[in-house]
C-alpha cells in the first residue's frame, strides 16, 4: 500500500484495502468505510473516529464517523476536560489503552449504543491515540456492552489504529496539495464548536449551502442571507467572514431591529461633535469600525427608509458621511445582510427601497429550515445534549427512540433556536422528574414538549410556536375583519387587535406582550408606532 500505511493483513483483503485507497480524496466516505471494515473484523458493538479540533480554545474532539452509536453522537463535541476516559486515551503512549470492566472513569458513550435489552453502560472499552507527523491528530475508540470482547485482540486493534493514522496522514498530504500547502484547510468542515449550531450537518440542502458559502466567501460581493427565524443566519455570516480574505479583519455585527430610529444614522455612519444633543465628541460608526473586515447587518429589513437612503451611497462606492459633517470618508468593508422578511414584497409595499434591495441582494443565500434537513436534526440535537449534560453534571444525556422519531417528524417552526430550547427545557424537566439511571438521563417526547396528541400530530402549548403577526391575507383567521377592506388595512387592523389583546392580558407590559406575540420588543415598539398604538 502506498503512503506508508500499515495494512492489518491477517484480516483486511486486497479489495478492501483498494477501496480505502480510492477514497483518500473523499474523507467523508473514507472514514465510515474504515469503521465498517473494522467492525466487520473486530467484535465491537460500537466504534468511532474522533479528530482534535485545534482551531478552538478548548481541547475538543469532533466525531468524524461513528458506527453502532446513536445518530446524535456525530453532533456532539467532547471536551477532554469533561471526559477523563477520552483524556486518558489522548495521553496514552505505547499503543491502545484498554479500560477494565470496573473502571470508575465514566464512558462518554454510556447510553449512546442502541440496545434492545436497554443496557446503558459500556463494559469493554479500548481506545488508541492517533498521531500524524509526530503531533496528536485524534483517536480511535471501540466499545462493547459485554466484558471480555477484546481479549486477545490487542495486536489487531493496534494494527487498525496504525492504519487509521496512516490514512489520516495521506488525507492531510493530499489536502495540502489542494490547498496551497495548508493541510489544516478542509480537515473538519464544521466551524469551531461555538459556531456550529446552525451550520453543522451533511444533508443535501446543508451541503449545497456550505458549498455556496465557500464559493462566494472568497469574493467581496455583497451577500444577502435569507431564511426563517432561528435557522442560523448569523452563523452563515460568520462562516462567510472566516472563509474570506478578510478573516484577519473585524467582523462587526449590527442588529438593525434594535437600533432606535433617532440613532440609526449615528450608529451606522458615526457623528461629529455637536451634531446633536449629547454628541460631546466625534464617534466612528459601524461602517468605519468594520474597515478591512466585514459588516453584518442583521434584520436589515427593519431599517427605516431614511437610513436606507443614506446606506445606498456606501453600497455603491464605499463612501460614508458622518452625521453633522460635510466630509466624505471612504471605507473598505464587505457587507453581509440578513433578514427573515420577504424584501421583494417589502419593496412592493413601499416599506423598503428598491435600489437598496438590489444592492444588498447581489448574491442571495437562502438557509434551509430545520424541517428540510433530515437527520441533521439529530446531529444538532447531539450538540445541545452534550452541552446540557455538562451543565447538569450528568454521566450522559440521551434521547429515547420515540424522542428521535418525534424530532424527525416535528415541523420546528422556530428552527434551530427552538430545538436548542426544547432540549434545554426537556433536560431540566427530566432531571427534576426522575433520577438518572446510573447517571444516564433519557429524554422522552413528553420531556421535550413534543408528544403526539390524538390521531394527528400536535404539540402542546408549551412547545407550540408563539403567535405570529400576519403578513398576508392567507394568514388571516376566518373570522377576521377583512371584508370590504383593502388587504393592507385588514392586516393592520388585525395586528392592532392582537397587540391590544396581549397588552391587556399582560397588564400593559410591552416586554411580555412581545414575548407572547413572538416578537423582539424593539420590533414590537416599531410596529406599534407604525400602527398608531405608541408615541
Amino acid at each position: 500500500m502506498d503512503n506508508g500505511a500499515v495494512i492489518p493483513t491477517t484480516t483486511l483483503t486486497l479489495d478492501e484495502a483498494g477501496a480505502l485507497l480510492r477514497m483518500l480524496d473523499d474523507p467523508e466516505r473514507l472514514w465510515p468505510l474504515l469503521l465498517d471494515l473494522m467492525a466487520r473484523h473486530l467484535p465491537c458493538d460500537a466504534c468511532a473516529l474522533l479528530r482534535h479540533d485545534g482551531r478552538s480554545s478548548d481541547a475538543l474532539l469532533v466525531p468524524l464517523a461513528t458506527r453502532g452509536l446513536s445518530p446524535d453522537t456525530l453532533g456532539r463535541r467532547f471536551a477532554l476536560d469533561e471526559h477523563p476516559r477520552l483524556r486518558a486515551i489522548a495521553e496514552a503512549v505505547g499503543g491502545p489503552l484498554r479500560f477494565p470492566p470496573d473502571c470508575e472513569l465514566p464512558d462518554p458513550y454510556d447510553g449512546l449504543i442502541p440496545d434492545l435489552k436497554q443496557r446503558l453502560h459500556v463494559h469493554d472499552c479500548v481506545g488508541a491515540p492517533l498521531n500524524v507527523d509526530g503531533r496528536p491528530w485524534g483517536m480511535l475508540t471501540l466499545d462493547a456492552l459485554n466484558e471480555g470482547r477484546f481479549d486477545g485482540r490487542e495486536g489487531a486493534i493496534a494494527a487498525w489504529a496504525r492504519l487509521a493514522a496512516d490514512l489520516a496522514a495521506a488525507v492531510e498530504r493530499r489536502a495540502a496539495l489542494t490547498n496551497g500547502g495548508n493541510p489544516a484547510i478542509g480537515e473538519i468542515d464544521d466551524p469551531p464548536a461555538d459556531l456550529q449550531s446552525g451550520t453543522v450537518g451533511t444533508s443535501p440542502p446543508m451541503a449545497d449551502l456550505l458549498t455556496e458559502i465557500d464559493t462566494v466567501a472568497a469574493s467581496d460581493l455583497v451577500v444577502l442571507v435569507l431564511g426563517e427565524t432561528g435557522v442560523g443566519k448569523e452563523l452563515v455570516a460568520r462562516r462567510l467572514h472566516a472563509r474570506s480574505s478578510r478573516a484577519a479583519g473585524p467582523l462587526v455585527h449590527v442588529n438593525c431591529a434594535a437600533l432606535p430610529d433617532a440613532l440609526v444614522e449615528s450608529e451606522l455612519f458615526g457623528h461629529v461633535r455637536g451634531a446633536f444633543s449629547g454628541a460631546v465628541s466625534d464617534r466612528r460608526g459601524k461602517f468605519e469600525l468594520a474597515g478591512g473586515g466585514t459588516l453584518f447587518l442583521d434584520e436589515v429589513g427593519e431599517l427605516p427608509l431614511a437610513a436606507q437612503a443614506k446606506m445606498l451611497r456606501v453600497l455603491q462606492n464605499g463612501e460614508i458621511q458622518r452625521v453633522g459633517s460635510d466630509r466624505h470618508i471612504t471605507v473598505n468593508v464587505r457587507v453581509i445582510a440578513a433578514t427573515n422578511r420577504d424584501l421583494a414584497a417589502e419593496v412592493r409595499e413601499g416599506r423598503f427601497r428598491a435600489d437598496v434591495y438590489h444592492r444588498l441582494s447581489v448574491y442571495p443565500l437562502r438557509v434551509p429550515p430545520l424541517r428540510d434537513r433530515g437527520t441533521d436534526i439529530l446531529r444538532l440535537a447531539g450538540l445541545f445534549l452534550e452541552r446540557n449534560r455538562a451543565r447538569l453534571g450528568l454521566r450522559n444525556l440521551r434521547l429515547s427512540a420515540a424522542a428521535e422519531r418525534r424530532m424527525l417528524s416535528y415541523p420546528w417552526p422556530g428552527n434551530v433556536r427552538e430545538l436548542e430550547h426544547a432540549i434545554g427545557r426537556g433536560a431540566i424537566r427530566a432531571r427534576a422528574a426522575r433520577p438518572p439511571d446510573g447517571g444516564v438521563l433519557t429524554l422522552t417526547p413528553a420531556d421535550l414538549g413534543l408528544e403526539e396528541v390524538g390521531e394527528g400530530i400536535a404539540a402542546p402549548m408549551a412547545a407550540m410556536p408563539l403567535p405570529r403577526l400576519p403578513d398576508s391575507a392567507a394568514d388571516l383567521p376566518a373570522d377576521s375583519p377583512a371584508e370590504n377592506l383593502p388587504l393592507r388595512d385588514a392586516v393592520e387592523k388585525l395586528q392592532r387587535r392582537m397587540i391590544q389583546d396581549q397588552l391587556s392580558h399582560h397588564g400593559g407590559n410591552w416586554a411580555k406582550a412581545a414575548g407572547s406575540l413572538g416578537l423582539d420588543r424593539s420590533n414590537l415598539f416599531r410596529l406599534a408606532k407604525r400602527l398608531g398604538l405608541r408615541e
